[in-house]
């Protein structure tokens, strides 16, 4: 298998697809768009609770998105953990054959389809703890403990053979540099970091995201690198910063801009609406080649990005 992997990544299928069209079109929410399906999701497993009751809501999403013009089907592994799936009397061998069902759904999704590429998704460590610290990053862990958190999970996701892994919402540097740590010992794939931001030049630890980038910069197996689950209007500010740190693609996929009440389990709306699809010209002149869209982002979100960045090319 290690072999296998090892043949995968010889080819970057970012690299292609930005070469062919100019730019990759992400997906949207997973989580908050299977809610708007009439999924009860108040949970800490959120989406991958799915995994274990209704996996076919799971590919009937990730085939919407992919209908809509996105080029990835992300799995629905950002809170599935095997701590949180102990949780539910999962042993570890059942926890990782449910990361490989994850996976075999999201590849089913494209095979429906008939394209698109498989996106192994990770959850920071906040993530797992349900409780909004993906957006605090206040966990103190050190570096090696969270490389023990993150290293089977990973393992894993990677023998399952997608084609990239995606480390997503990352709220601090040493979560960071864990997670490049790690890339180092297991079998190559091709993988994005990103972060989320609490303002137009910070992580939401509080440290500098271009430092945060240039950790990632400086992984040959980091193909991409950006920011997600923040809101859309420090998007600008945070590529102009991450432009001096890297040349590598930058990954943009906001939120819609609502805030995360974790103590009440509610979005509280935003002040002032932002709508991604008006940015996204923007986005792009700035450096942005990977662009989608998190939390209470729709297909219909996708589908308006992908008319923009189509028109963009004629």
């Amino acid at each position: 298998m290690a072999c296998e992997t090892n043949i995968r990544v010889m080819h970057n299928p970012i690299e292609r697809l930005i070469s062919e069209k100019g730019y990759v079109l992400l997906d949207g929410a997973l989580a908050t768009e299977l809610e708007r399906h009439g999924a009860d999701l108040d949970d800490p497993l959120w989406s991958a609770k799915l995994l274990l009751e209704a996996p076919e809501a799971i590919q009937a999403v990730n085939v919407d998105y992919l209908q809509a013009g996105a080029d990835i089907a992300t799995t629905a592994t950002y809170q599935a953990t095997y701590e949180g799936l102990a949780g539910r009397g999962l042993d570890e061998d059942d926890a990782s054959q449910l990361l490989r069902v994850a996976v075999d759904i999201a590849r089913q999704a494209c095979d429906q389809h008939g394209r698109g590429l498989v996106v192994a998704s990770i959850g920071c460590y906040g993530a797992f703890l349900h409780d909004g610290s993906e957006y605090r990053g206040d966990y103190g862990l050190s570096r090696h403990a969270l490389m023990d958190f993150h290293r089977k999970r990973l393992q894993i996701l990677i023998e399952a053979a997608p084609d990239l892994v995606a480390f997503e919402t990352i709220p601090c540097l040493v979560e960071a540099e864990a997670i490049v740590a790690l890339l180092d010992e297991v079998p190559r794939l091709p993988a994005w970091i990103s972060f989320s931001c609490r303002n137009g030049s910070e992580v939401s630890h509080g440290e500098s995201f271009a430092d945060c980038v240039s950790i990632a910069d400086a992984s040959p197996h980091v193909v991409a690198v950006g920011v997600n689950c923040t809101p859309p209007q420090h998007v600008s500010s945070l590529l102009r910063y991450a432009a001096g740190r890297t040349r590598k693609p930058l990954a943009v996929y906001p939120n819609s801009g609502e805030g995360w009440d974790a103590a009440g389990h509610r979005w509280i709306p935003a002040e002032e609406e932002c709508l991604l699809v008006d940015h996204v010209e923007e986005w792009f002149a700035l450096g942005a080649r990977l662009l989608g869209g998190c939390c209470r982002t729709t297909p219909e979100t996708i589908r308006a990005m992908n008319a923009r960045l189509t028109a963009r090319g004629r």
